[in-house]
């Protein structure tokens, strides 16, 4: 058995006072280590008494961490042997967001899409200023996305009214990043996304399939032509246990 060790910080630390409760950052904990495959299938995991020690917490805490992970078929009790991780094959392979559009369609490409709302009523987003000027009017979508058939993220995003004309039933049933740089009449002159890390609301763990308050990735995306009119505007939730970012760091 895997021994790595994480210190929850003691109730005096400032980080005591998170909203998220005790028991889901030690599930998120234990969680990412049967999804890295730091406990594997079929491995016993250290018991509550042990884990309590590790964490710096009680025992209760501990154990409905682990009744949590239970409910969620990552762990499987054994009478007179302890709590055994479960086989883990179906697990969703990690999503990987690099740094690029090319890289970025392609992953959208591999995942799977379900309409939640749509409105071509002269939808418009709501920008920071100096972000980039609004066109005529706005096409808004708000999707729930699919890796292996569990939801990984939540997009609210505006396309250009004019854009999303030229093909309304490809942008309709079909990842809207990936069609953008296959039409040639559409020039993303600048594309800019900004990431912080937060904990799930109500409806995003309802949508998601986690318990309130796990982290998760809010990520803005905006795509500007050359005059820096916004043809794309996105507000996206990623569960933070199955996205990985790659950034490459310039030399």
């Amino acid at each position: 058995m895997v021994n790595s060790t994480y210190k929850i910080p003691a109730v005096s630390s400032p980080l005591a006072e998170s909203p998220i409760p005790l028991y889901l950052r030690v599930a998120d904990i234990l969680r990412e280590r049967i999804n890295k495959r730091e406990w594997p299938a079929g491995s016993l995991i250290p018991t509550l008494e042990a884990l309590a020690q590790e964490f710096g917490v009680a025992r209760v805490t501990v154990r409905q961490s682990v009744q949590l992970l239970t409910k969620e078929g990552l762990l499987v009790p054994r009478r007179g042997h302890g709590t055994v991780v479960t086989l883990t094959q179906d697990a969703p392979k990690t999503v990987v967001m690099k740094s690029s559009l090319r890289s970025l369609a392609s992953m959208y490409e591999s995942t799977s899409a379900k309409m939640l709302t749509y409105d071509e009523s002269h939808a418009m987003p709501k920008l920071q200023p100096g972000a980039g000027k609004l066109g005529k009017s706005y096409v808004f979508m708000r999707r729930q996305h699919f890796t292996e058939g569990k939801p990984y993220a939540l997009i609210s995003l505006y396309l250009l009214q004019e854009i999303f004309q030229r093909s309304p039933e490809t942008f309709r049933t079909h990842a809207v990043i990936p069609q953008l740089l296959k039409m040639k009449s559409v020039k993303i002159h600048r594309a800019h996304q900004a990431m912080t890390i937060g904990a799930a609301d109500t409806e995003a763990a309802r949508l998601l399939r986690v318990q309130p308050g796990t982290p998760v990735a809010h990520v803005t995306r905006i795509f500007l032509d050359a005059s820096d009119k916004v043809l794309y505007y996105a507000e996206v939730v990623y569960r933070g246990d199955w996205v990985k970012w790659e950034i490459e760091l310039q030399t």
